[in-house]
């Protein structure tokens, strides 16, 4: 179960290269269920989540179920050439929260450069409902389908995200 809130930046955080990062590159196989491939610098992801069984529309969270497979990075670019849209690409840094929550900033490259927001993982929807965001986390987008990736798969540039 992957129970998570997304929010946009008012200011990022100094000093990033002080955090743990991740490359990561990831596209869509399928949108309902979410079929996703990963590379996480040197780690490669097959993810399948969907909502069924699941009723958060009173949660202020995204709930999915969430199930993740490693893969050969040989199967990942097997894979990778099956993609709907475009493969994503960015930089996340994995900044420590209080609570020992870890927020995940991820900062967008190539067609979305430009793009910067943050998500947070919780072990409960209660968590989730409670947290309290940092002074630098802007507003809450977690039920903004646009910001969802595989959405953002499909845009072109951060233009066609209208904002």
């Amino acid at each position: 179960m992957e129970i998570e809130r997304k929010f946009a930046i008012k200011k990022i955080p100094e000093h990033l290269d002080r955090y743990q990062q991740k490359k990561i590159e990831q596209g869509y196989l399928c949108h309902n269920p979410i079929l996703r491939i990963r590379k996480s610098n040197d780690k490669y992801i097959l993810t399948y989540k969907s909502k069924f069984g699941l009723d958060n529309n009173n949660s202020t969270a995204i709930v999915s179920n969430e199930t993740e497979l490693m893969l050969t990075d040989s199967a990942y670019e097997t894979l990778k050439v099956k993609t709907e849209g475009n493969i994503i690409e960015k930089t996340r840094y994995i900044i420590p929260l209080d609570e020992g929550l870890m927020a995940e900033l991820d900062v967008f490259e190539g067609k979305l450069s430009g793009l910067v927001f943050v998500e947070v993982e919780f072990p409960d929807e209660e968590a989730a409902d409670k947290f309290i965001a940092p002074e630098w986390f802007g507003e809450d987008l977690s039920k903004d389908d646009r910001f969802s990736n595989y959405y953002l798969s499909k845009l072109n540039s951060i233009e066609d995200l209208g904002i």
